[in-house]
């Protein structure tokens, strides 16, 4: 069984790469030189070269303030990608499972999570262009799985965990945003929903289609996110810094960012058994691979 990863290079596609896959199973990763997703010709001549079951694509931009101002660049990745891939895809009878996010809401819900089938209301470039790539292959290839998810962390490329504990180490005192609520994820967890949706969509004509949301269980702000995240590198040895939650007001930025980004993974566990585990042992793990083991005599909370 061939399945093809797109986006390879960034967290969950490292992620999808490192799992250990059913034997049997092989993983395709092209980098952007060996296969540009924008062009249909280049996709076309990938899904023919191989007998792939499945295709999940991770590729995104995500630059979300930068999106502002380079409209077109995320709108070919975000949008064009995805209409193009989910009509390979359904030529071929391939199912497609498509990584998409909680910018596509407006995040003023009062409280509570978003249920995926909520009304979506893109506030942003970014948010926007994803939502258009969503109803490509919502309405393109009969046989999608759509897997948003939120705030995605991990030891790989730039993401907040790395980011806080750089500056912990550099400054005296963190100021971070306490008004904005959401879902840490693991993007080894969300790599591991992944194939395990492509390897069941890809065995059973018959599984669960649809738009589906998974990152790990319970919820915070990005204040707390950050408070846990130093706490936790205190327990492995690392320097330990106060935390200080501002408004969102007082860190402007190009995008507006959804002030609540919490997701129910309810439908997910329902059609495909998954049950995200909490975002504080994800986090745990994620810090074990960045700062190293709880030092001994400590014990994990």
């Amino acid at each position: 069984m061939d399945v093809l990863v797109l986006g390879g290079a960034g967290q969950v596609g490292t992620e999808l790469q490192a799992l250990s896959w059913p034997n049997g199973v092989t993983v395709h990763a092209p980098d952007r030189a060996a296969l540009d997703i924008t062009d249909a010709d280049s996709v076309a001549a990938a899904l023919a070269a191989r007998d792939y079951r499945a295709v999940i694509n991770t590729a995104a931009y995500t630059a979300v303030d930068k999106a502002e101002s380079d409209v077109v660049a995320a709108w070919r990745l975000n949008a064009l990608a995805p209409a193009i891939l989910t009509a390979a895809t359904a030529a071929r009878k391939i199912p497609l499972v498509h990584v998409s996010t909680d910018y596509v809401f407006a995040g003023t819900k009062p409280d509570g999570a978003y249920a995926p089938d909520a009304p979506i209301d893109p506030q942003s470039v970014y948010g926007a262009s994803k939502a258009a790539g969503e109803l490509a292959v919502r309405t393109g290839n009969p046989r999608h799985a759509i897997v948003r998810t939120a705030w995605v962390v991990s030891p790989h490329r730039g993401n907040f965990v790395k980011t806080m504990l750089r500056l912990a180490a550099e400054r005296d005192a963190l100021t971070v945003v306490n008004d904005q609520h959401g879902c840490p994820t693991s993007a080894a967890d969300l790599a591991a929903a992944l194939a395990t949706i492509s390897q069941r969509m890809a065995a059973d004509p018959d599984a669960p289609s649809g738009t589906f949301h998974c990152v790990n269980a319970g919820d915070t702000t990005w204040c707390g996110f950050a408070e846990a995240i130093v706490a936790g590198s205190a327990r492995r040895g690392g320097r330990t810094v106060p935390v200080k939650g501002i408004p969102t007001s007082a860190y402007p930025t190009p995008a507006r960012r959804p002030a609540n980004s919490r997701l129910s993974t309810d439908s997910l566990t329902a059609a495909y058994g998954i049950a995200p585990r909490p975002w504080q042992a994800a986090l745990d793990d994620i810090l074990d691979r960045l700062v190293g083991p709880v030092s001994e005599g400590v014990s994990k909370p």
